[in-house]
């Protein structure tokens, strides 16, 4: 799927769009993606800043997509675990910058070639419109190739 499409649909996706995530940018080599979630009435807490939950969704599934496109259909890929460490009250504007390198996607096509899963961990910092942190997110992703396609045993 083209990434311009690809993004239109995750921002039409209910839980984006009804808590006013929306996918800014998605490259389309699809290791490029970039979130913003701005502070409305109907997505504040009790004290006036982001929903602690509405800071993790916009950063859940990415690291996961993008894996999916860049591996294509031979991989499975699937989140494994998550943390999320708030750092500061998210006001305004906040922006998650999602970004995976050329030596990460190599990686992990070395580490489960053998047809072993592999669990890497992602990093992302959510931070508001001047830069100032507002949290981290750690990401584990499963990653292994589908029976089919990996080596036979002897």
């Amino acid at each position: 799927m083209k990434a311009s499409t690809f993004r239109r649909l995750m921002n039409l996706w209910p839980p984006f769009f009804f808590a006013g995530i929306r996918v800014k940018h998605i490259s389309d080599d699809y290791r490029e993606v970039d979130v913003a979630l701005k502070l409305h009435w109907y997505n504040r807490n009790y004290v006036g800043s982001h929903f602690g939950g509405n800071l993790f969704s916009m950063t859940d599934p990415f690291f996961m997509l993008m894996l999916m496109h860049i591996l294509g259909p031979k991989y499975l890929v699937w989140d494994r675990a998550a943390t999320i460490e708030f750092v500061a009250p998210g006001r305004g504007t906040v922006m998650a910058r999602f970004r995976l390198d050329a030596a990460q996607i190599e990686d992990v096509k070395q580490q489960t070639a053998g047809g072993d899963k592999y669990l890497p961990t992602f990093h992302v910092d959510v931070v508001d419109a001047q830069g100032q942190l507002v949290s981290k997110v750690t990401k584990t992703v499963y990653i292994r190739l589908k029976p089919a396609h990996r080596p036979t045993q002897d």
